[in-house]
């Protein structure tokens, strides 16, 4: 491991993160209209507010005068695939809020979540049971992590109002008739991103003979998948199907997976698993003689893959294709990230950045919905329709995030390992939009719908 790798923080902030407790935070049902405060105007006069919004200041505010809008996480934090992942998104989302709330808040208000973090285990079940949970707390979710997961509390959300940010790409986020309106996605979807990724690939490294897509059924692995069999047909190359695998702790291992691609004659791989079940698939299928490539979604990367017997074969055959570029790719955005983790301090890995980055569609939904005097959950929901105009200084296009499906962000980011960059994965570029991506139909979900 790299001198630079080795300064890698540890996870346990996040973990730390759920155990605390302070106030659950909340407020009640009645709207209230903030009062003038003492000796002056303050920016919150005038703004109706009810549920998870108070005039009292969040716990251990960084600005005392202010009141406090409380947000909800529902994450991977502890036995689930992604959660190495998942608690640097809670992490880096955390340092998102305490930035925008250095910078004075929300229009009179901090942003708190760390009181409504709870864990999924990356089961719909726990998923929809922790929502109900700190429902009357929060006027949103800072967090919903994992399609199926979300999918389970989408009905509850539109009956509450709730609106969330997904921690996940399925396509079906981009469109109203699946996300209830009341998600705000950031990045090119799954589907589109396999697309990308494949484009990249033909221009830059070599043509593909024949495709073969791996992953976890439903809305993950599946829209993955379903990007790659759109991108096949697209460009007259055979695709030889796809295999359906699941976390090792249901599946026990990937012999069949690895078995499945070895006997399908592909010499291209687009993958979707986690990232444990994507070293396995990548370092037996090398370990038997496959000579063809691996291209992998956002999640199915961490760095402490290099630490595996598997680092060798990822090295030579894995590409990572992501949305936003790693941490530490020049922009506003990774500025700020740094200067909350301190000078030369590295998160564990990108969920940091992916947690922060997946904040600017919410910051930008509750400025519009207090600059509107209307922070309730109807004001947030109607602040929303239509789309959102957001900022991510950098580290995505600018977008108008829940717009129509047809002019969403399609850029994807192409990372490779090396134990010589700060988190175990170089980015080679940012910003790029494939041929077959950018002529998609994107009419309706690739998946699920």
């Amino acid at each position: 491991m790299s001198k630079r790798m080795a300064k890698v923080l540890a996870g346990a902030g996040a973990a730390a993160l759920v155990l605390v407790g302070c106030s659950s935070g909340g407020g009640d049902a009645t709207p209230t209209q903030a009062a003038s405060s003492e000796g002056g105007t303050s920016p919150r006069d005038g703004i109706v507010f009810d549920v998870g919004v108070t005039e009292e200041p969040c716990p251990e505010a960084i600005n005392p005068d202010n009141g406090c809008i409380y947000l909800g996480v529902l994450s991977d934090l502890t036995e689930g695939p992604f959660a190495p992942l998942a608690t640097q998104v809670v992490t880096g989302q955390q340092d998102f809020w305490t930035y925008v709330n250095q910078q004075g808040g929300i229009s009179g208000f901090d942003v708190n979540m760390a009181a409504n973090t709870r864990d999924n285990k990356y089961d719909p079940a726990v998923h929809s049971q922790e929502y109900r949970a700190i429902e009357p707390n929060i006027l949103a979710l800072a967090q919903t992590l994992g399609t199926p997961q979300t999918q389970a509390i989408l009905g509850d959300m539109e009956a509450d109002s709730v609106i969330g940010v997904p921690a996940s790409w399925w396509s079906g986020w981009q469109f109203p008739e699946t996300d209830g309106g009341v998600l705000l996605e950031s990045g090119s979807s799954y589907c589109i991103a396999a697309m990308g990724g494949l484009d990249w690939w033909v221009e830059n490294k070599a043509p593909i003979k024949k495709l073969v897509a791996v992953g976890y059924p439903g809305d993950y692995g599946g829209d993955y998948a379903a990007g790659a069999e759109a991108w096949a047909a697209a460009n007259g190359v055979e695709f030889a199907g796809i295999v359906e695998t699941a976390p090792n702790a249901v599946a026990g291992n990937q012999d069949a997976a690895v078995s499945a691609i070895l006997e399908s004659g592909a010499d291209v791989v687009a993958v979707g698993v986690g990232p444990g079940e994507v070293a396995e698939v990548i370092g037996k299928a090398v370990a038997s003689g496959f000579k063809g490539q691996f291209l992998g979604a956002a999640p199915t990367w961490n760095p402490l893959l290099l630490q595996t017997a598997a680092a060798p074969a990822l090295v030579a055959s894995y590409t990572n294709v992501g949305t936003t570029g790693t941490f530490g790719t020049p922009s506003a955005a990774m500025d700020a990230m740094q200067a909350q983790l301190g000078e030369g301090a590295l998160p564990a890995n990108d969920g940091y950045t992916y947690g922060w980055v997946w904040q600017y569609p919410l910051k930008a939904a509750l400025e519009k919905a207090a600059a509107s005097g209307d922070l309730t959950r109807e004001g947030l929901v109607a602040a929303v329709q239509g789309g959102v105009e957001v900022d991510y200084e950098g580290a995505l296009p600018n977008s108008l995030v829940g717009g129509p499906p047809a002019d969403v962000d399609r850029s994807v980011s192409i990372n490779i390992p090396s134990e010589d960059a700060a988190l175990g994965i170089e980015t080679l570029l940012t910003g790029y939009v494939g041929p077959t991506a950018a002529a998609y139909d994107y009419s309706q979900p690739c998946s699920g719908a």
